[in-house]
């Protein structure tokens, strides 16, 4: 895993939780960890990774992931032993 994806897994896990995650980092983080994306309607993608099928939103038009995604994709990868 390169730098840059590590340092996004660790803002991922930092408390208090980040609202200053640019989006496009997260889903190139998942793409490393093997996941599969698939676009769905409007700004919705289909994530499937560890075995399990999640559905994000892309924030627009500001980059920069909401609190409530980012604990969400923290309680996931926790849940499945991704580690910062």
């Amino acid at each position: 895993m390169q730098k840059k994806h590590q340092k996004t897994l660790a803002l991922i896990f930092k408390q208090p939780t980040s609202a200053n995650i640019n989006w496009k980092d997260i889903e190139a983080l998942l793409v490393v960890l093997g996941a599969e994306i698939s676009e769905r309607e409007g700004s919705r993608i289909g994530v499937r990774l560890f075995g399990d099928r999640r559905v994000f939103h892309r924030p627009h038009p500001s980059p920069k992931t909401d609190k409530g995604a980012v604990a969400s994709i923290r309680g996931w990868f926790k849940n499945n032993g991704v580690k910062p």
